[in-house]
């Protein structure tokens, strides 16, 4: 199955010479990297290796760290988008596909709903035009939606291509290596910007929410899917113990990589809490923002929109 890149619409990339300048061409201040301190710039080529060397397991980890409640949490974030056939997503860090295949199928299933209607409500048709009429929809199951994957890592987007072509996905999508803090898109293009468990990862989150919101259409939406703060203390005790004590171990089983997961893992608790990253997004100019916490806080959905 061949991959093709945005046949429904077309997309003004912007050209390697407009791309601005980075703004801190020095090393840069002191940052987090899990519990170590280390410079912006060691940060971010330290999280590309965990990301280059987790990319083949990054699925099976997934299912097993969470004992496959992850794919629970991300059809609640497609079923609070609720995109409609016509959106150009953005899925940020979404190199595996996950978002952008439920996205595919959320469209398709609300496509063939609007034909059954359709069809309903004109019972006098005849059956050659019924059929005529379910054939045209058919060719057109997106209803030019798009959904655009941009990674910072070939790898993941390496592996996101394999599944696509494994599971039989093949219109509607585009693969981009990007970098969140530096898009490559022209402004005001995407409907909808989605960011699942990848915004935690970025090394200057308030350059990528300046980023999310230039390159969203006035009226679009944001969504980030993240782990976050769980509130109850005894929850929060029982979670810190499963996570530093049973996710490296299976990270060293699985996936033979003990310093990746324990990276990870870190990186959760380093994360601001659900109230500061809601601030963090109102200031890069988002409006109507709010959150929504599940199971407890382990994780939440956060919202906002570009009026």
């Amino acid at each position: 199955v061949r991959l093709c890149r945005c046949r429904c619409r077309t997309l003004l990339f912007r050209p390697a010479g407009r791309l601005r300048a980075r703004r801190d061409l020095a090393a840069g201040p002191e940052m987090h990297f899990g519990f170590q301190t280390v410079t912006e710039e060691e940060r971010r080529e330290k999280i590309y290796q965990v990301f280059e060397t987790v990319a083949k397991k990054y699925d099976v980890m997934n299912d097993s760290m969470t004992l496959g409640i992850h794919r629970v949490w991300k059809d609640i974030l497609m079923h609070k988008m609720n995109p409609s056939p016509g959106t150009l997503l953005l899925d940020v860090a979404g190199g595996t596909g996950d978002i952008a295949f439920r996205f595919l199928n959320y469209v398709r299933s609300v496509r063939e709903r609007q034909l059954q209607r359709k069809l309903k409500h004109h019972q006098n048709l005849s059956w050659q035009e019924i059929f005529e009429s379910y054939q045209k929809d058919k060719f057109n199951s997106l209803g030019d939606s798009q959904v655009v994957i941009c990674d910072i890592n070939r790898e993941m987007l390496k592996v996101g291509k394999q599944k696509a072509q494994h599971l039989g996905y093949s219109e509607g999508l585009s693969w981009v290596l990007g970098n969140a803090e530096e898009l490559p898109f022209d402004n005001d293009k995407f409907d909808i910007y989605t960011i699942a468990f990848g915004i935690r990862n970025v090394t200057r989150i308030d350059l990528a929410l300046q980023e999310a919101y230039r390159v969203l259409k006035p009226g679009g939406r944001f969504l980030c899917l993240e782990f976050s703060h769980v509130s109850n203390p005894l929850l929060s005790r029982l979670y810190d113990l499963y996570s530093f004590q049973v996710i490296p171990v299976l990270g060293e089983v699985i996936a033979g990589d003990w310093k990746s997961y324990q990276y990870l893992v870190e990186s959760i608790r380093r994360f601001p809490p659900q109230e500061e990253l809601k601030a963090m997004i109102e200031d890069a100019g988002f409006f109507k923002v709010d959150y929504e916490n599940l199971n407890f806080g382990i994780v939440a959905i956060h919202s906002g929109f570009k009026l």
